[in-house]
């Protein structure tokens, strides 16, 4: 019965589906190897388009993507070591369960282009499906636009593609280029080499041409390495915060005192509503230099992970300008689905928050305005820069801030996953993006992507960078999504109107 099973299954077809999706992973940061990554997604869609059924295509496609997440997002088993006596046997359920998961929609994908095989070869349908199925999947159910297919492409000059159609044009990008030769054999691969070879050459002159002279205001960036399993502490907190006012009190580099000094998310060891003299405190080191920081606020009963900016008084004591809430939180990372019912029945806690079941989202992406050359700034926390609709949600700001603290995620593929997707936004808006993190990587980033200065992983220290300039506004920052859109549909007709040109 077991060996009927099997060969009902196809052996050999589920064999290449999983190492196909690994291969096709290998593109992702931090491996980078896109050749690879092209050349596994090419075998994907081959391996469903010759599936002989669509259950037979979906299950393909699903082992592709749980192998393709399995490797991509290995470092989700990272928050659990934290506390490991307490938390380490989740970590490969929490895994498994992801990728798995995730792989789904790649499912969905090979059984929604068995039937369009009527219209169009079978190749370039579970291209079309698996680009727009990525697509939905990084807005359905929150969005978890992670990992993306186009995502190989981030660091490499077609990256700059996204300033024309996002990182959804840059996953067709992808899943074209591994098509083209499943479907017109020799004259698609030289159609693939000719398309790499404009999208490169496009990224190219776009990364060659001058950047805006650099605004009139220095920020500093304050990397404090403080390590998760010992932050909160009561031996350690204290240290930790002194640490982030001996970096701010550092005396300037080169490119001046600063105009701004900014701690990472969550940095501050009191609740913003209840500071004691900590925000007294930490005015006094920096010498009365206004201080952007990541804190945590009570109201109530509600948690809120928040950015607070802190100035002087006349008086010289801290007065707060400015605060945003974190809108976009992280599900079982900062809040718990289902809130205290699942926290109680299950013993299920979101990891972030120093207390409390989860942290509340706050009312809507927004603007501070800091006057002068500092100008006007968008704040994102952490996740809130893997979502390229935050940039439309306000009006255009003149900065990014993203405030970070990814040392949950260890220090091989997450953090540089995390700092690979704010490259890319930089990339869609033409805007500048000011990183700071706890443990790294905090980075300066110029509005072509461009990591114009970096402290890396596990480093202590402070970055003293003049403020990049913004370019003008991309075609996709105007458009936002009706660009991949639109590309999505014209692929559709081309492959219908073209079918007989293919050999399939």
């Amino acid at each position: 019965m077991a060996r009927h099973l099997l060969s009902k299954l196809d052996r050999g077809g589920l064999a290449v589906a999983l190492l196909a999706g690994a291969a096709a992973g290998l593109g992702q940061i931090p491996w980078s190897l896109w050749p690879i990554s092209l050349l596994g997604f090419a075998a994907i869609l081959w391996n469903a388009a010759r599936a002989p059924t669509a259950k037979a295509a979906a299950l393909r496609a699903w082992l592709s993507g749980s192998a393709y997440f399995l490797l991509t997002l290995n470092w989700i088993t990272e928050p659990f070591q934290v506390e490991a006596e307490r938390d380490a046997w989740m970590a490969p359920f929490a895994l498994f369960f992801m990728a798995t998961g995730l792989g789904l929609f790649w499912a969905g994908a090979g059984a929604l282009s068995a039937p369009l095989r009527r219209f169009m070869p079978a190749a370039g349908a579970m291209a079309l499906m698996l680009a727009g199925l990525e697509a939905l999947r990084g807005v359905i159910f929150t969005g978890f636009p992670w990992a993306l297919p186009g995502h190989i492409w981030i660091g490499f000059a077609p990256a700059q593609l996204a300033s024309l159609a996002g990182a959804g044009g840059l996953t067709l990008l992808t899943l074209t280029l591994a098509a083209l030769p499943a479907l017109w054999r020799s004259r698609g691969l030289a159609a693939a080499l000719v398309l790499l070879g404009a999208v490169w050459g496009f990224g190219h002159w776009r990364l060659s041409d001058p950047l805006p002279p650099a605004r009139e205001a220095v920020i500093r960036l304050v990397q404090p390495d403080a390590d998760q399993a010992l932050k909160w502490h009561p031996d350690y907190a204290r240290m930790f915060f002194e640490r982030h006012l001996d970096l701010s009190a550092a005396a300037p580099g080169e490119a001046g005192v600063p105009d701004l000094i900014v701690w990472p998310e969550t940095s501050v060891p009191v609740l913003l509503n209840d500071p004691g003299r900590a925000l007294d405190v930490i005015l006094e080191a920096t010498g009365g230099i206004p201080v952007a920081l990541g804190i945590q606020r009570e109201v109530g009963v509600r948690f809120y992970n928040s950015l607070a900016l802190l100035g002087p008084k006349d008086d010289g004591t801290a007065e707060v300008r400015a605060v945003y809430d974190k809108h976009q939180l992280v599900p079982f990372g900062e809040y718990i689905p289902g809130g205290d019912l699942v926290a109680d029945w299950l013993g299920v806690f979101s990891f972030s928050p120093a207390a409390g079941y989860g942290y509340s989202a706050g009312p809507a992406p927004e603007l501070i305005s800091l006057g002068g050359a500092l100008g006007t700034f968008q704040p994102l926390i952490c996740y809130e820069a893997v979502f390229p609709w935050f940039q439309r949600a306000t009006g255009r700001p003149e900065w990014l801030l993203q405030i970070t603290n990814d040392a949950w995620f260890g220090v091989k593929s997450g953090p540089f996953q995390h700092l690979g997707l704010a490259r890319l936004r930089a990339v869609e808006s033409g805007l500048p993006m000011m990183r700071v993190a706890n443990t790294g990587v905090s980075a300066v980033i110029g509005p072509r992507g461009e990591i114009l200065a970096e402290l890396g992983m596990k480093q202590q220290g402070i970055i003293d960078h003049a403020l990049p300039a913004a370019l003008p506004p991309t075609l996709y920052s105007r458009i936002g999504p009706a660009a991949p859109v639109l590309l999505w549909f014209f692929a559709a007709m081309l492959l219908i109107f073209r079918r007989r040109a293919f050999n399939h």
